[in-house]
């Protein structure tokens, strides 16, 4: 790799550069870093994966969190010899399963409805280890970030991932270096999901986030920026 690659952070469902606001002052600069939106513009999780290819030259190191790692995936399936690298937050390489695809068309019901807090406000916890779910401020900062976003993204964004494809045939391609992180306690995208990536991913990485459930960029800061900092560094050319 004979050119610094850019680092492109790609924020989960309904969520956007505020998901990252903890880790962008420790970032190195050196790689550019910034915040794709695709997710929000287009309604297919290849489309999504096409639109980052498209709008950042060159080579890329691709962080992404839950529905962000799922469009990291798709990118090195789409271009593999443009992606430096794979930081993989709390993320799922499988389709969807049935169960989960009867819960999110049952959510798009009520969200076509306007009833987003109703399905959002109950639902909240389970994002959060139980330590953090007791932190108003920190709780109401995630919601007021996914009621933003509003009732349209919510339901095109829960209908692209109850169509995304299947990653897990592609991951044992892949040739850079791949870093996953979950939290211990992550209730939406399991622990053995993310064991399941590093299994299939030649070289990964697997570290997991302790005391912490799905929104690990918000929930351990700290933890999170340590290692992914130090994880970022092998892509910082010298001067």
């Amino acid at each position: 790799m004979s050119t610094t690659p850019t680092l492109v952070l790609l924020p989960g469902l309904a969520c956007d550069e505020r998901l990252w606001q903890a880790q962008m002052p420790v970032l190195p600069a050196r790689l550019s870093p910034r915040v794709s939106d695709t997710h929000a513009r287009h309604a297919r999780i290849e489309e999504m994966a096409a639109a980052v290819l498209r709008e950042h030259a060159g080579p890329l190191v691709l962080c992404g969190a839950s529905m962000g790692g799922m469009i990291a995936m798709e990118v090195a399936r789409q271009a593999p010899e443009r992606v430096a690298g794979l930081a993989l937050l709390g993320t799922n390489p499988q389709p969807e399963s049935p169960e989960t695809y009867q819960l999110r068309a049952d959510a798009i019901e009520l969200f076509e409805r306007g009833e987003l807090r109703e399905v959002l406000e109950p639902n909240i916890a389970f994002a959060f280890h139980p330590k953090q779910a007791d932190d108003e401020a920190l709780v109401q900062r995630y919601l007021t970030i996914i009621l933003d976003a509003g009732a349209q993204q919510l339901i095109r964004q829960n209908r692209a991932l109850m169509h995304r494809p299947d990653q897990r045939p592609h991951l044992p391609k892949l040739r850079c270096p791949v870093l996953v992180m979950c939290g211990e306690n992550d209730l939406l995208t399991p622990p053995p999901m993310s064991r399941e990536i590093a299994a299939l991913v030649p070289g990964a990485v697997l570290r997991w986030v302790p005391e912490c459930g799905h929104m690990l960029t918000m929930e351990k800061p700290r933890y999170v920026n340590a290692v992914l900092g130090d994880w970022l560094q092998q892509f910082v050319l010298p001067a």
